[in-house]
């Protein structure tokens, strides 16, 4: 069976310490986080900056310049993916600012939802134009986009950005199940959603809330990837009575995966099937 890809998120854009104190905000905490989970084994980090003083979403190069000089200390194999959300942020000039970083400190990858969507309070406004500037910036400073999917629609439109030259071949893609007006969590939007995906590409499946242990789980039996961490879930039970830590989930994504046979695809297999650049130093893709 396919190698397990596991892409960690440890903090996204909204818990709070108010609302879970396990959630890792400064820097020196998203970076052990991310060492942490790298010890017992991951793919990939998907990583989301926070201003230093507030614990607000930032888009500023300069923290998450910060953040990936921190992990790649110790990690300097790990894919990193840094967000390019349009939930806090809609102008491509800060959306695309942490694509400018350079050398060791250039993300892998850049997180490219491929829609507008409503989470249950706000928008991610991610209009047709956003979405190709974003694509050709990432294009052209060799990073590869990591093609986020809500829904059904936001798979035909990744077949558009290629058709269209604005990303290449081999693709990545996140399918997000449980978002409130987006695909849900039930066998038939998985199927139909895995259906139209490209038979080459890489997937990973990611369950919001109490949808992640079970999407999680649905995506290590069926040889898929898996998105997992506080970003998506803070709660280790669906009953909600236990908050979760970082490592607690990443340790059960290890014995789920230990349970069905899957072994974990490594920083080095996924930048090789990814057409990507080794590590130590040189990351991204190049494009020709």
């Amino acid at each position: 069976m396919n190698k397990l890809i596991i892409n960690f998120t440890p903090t996204g854009m909204i818990p709070t310490k108010d609302m879970t104190p396990h959630v890792p905000v400064s820097i020196n905490e998203i970076v052990e986080d991310v060492h942490r989970a790298y010890e017992l084994g991951i793919t990939m980090a998907h990583i989301h900056a926070r201003e230093e003083e507030s614990g607000e979403p930032t888009y500023k190069k300069e923290v998450y310049a910060e953040m990936i000089s921190g992990i790649r200390k110790y990690a300097p194999d790990l894919v990193i993916c840094a967000s390019l959300s349009g939930r806090n942020f809609n102008t491509l000039e800060k959306r695309a600012d942490v694509l400018s970083l350079e050398g060791y400190l250039k993300p892998d990858m850049g997180s490219l939802t491929l829609s507008s969507l409503n989470f249950n309070k706000v928008a991610s406004t991610n209009a047709p134009k956003m979405i190709e500037d974003l694509a050709k910036t990432m294009k052209t400073k060799g990073i590869v986009p990591e093609l986020e999917v809500f829904d059904v629609g936001m798979i035909n439109f990744s077949y558009y950005l290629v058709k269209k030259d604005y990303i290449r071949p081999p693709l990545y893609y996140n399918l997000l199940f449980g978002n409130i007006a987006c695909a849900q969590s039930n066998l038939l939007h998985t199927g139909v959603m895995l259906n139209d995906i490209p038979k080459d590409a890489l997937v990973s499946i990611a369950g919001i809330g109490k949808c992640q242990l079970m999407m999680n789980s649905l995506a290590i039996a069926i040889g898929k990837g898996v998105r997992v961490g506080l970003e998506d879930n803070i709660w280790y039970d669906a009953e909600r009575t236990r908050l979760a830590t970082n490592t607690e989930l990443i340790e059960r994504i290890h014995v789920i995966a230990k349970a069905n046979n899957r072994e974990v695809m490594t920083p080095t297999e996924f930048r090789t099937t990814m057409d990507m650049e080794p590590g130590h130093g040189r990351y991204g893709r190049i494009y020709n």
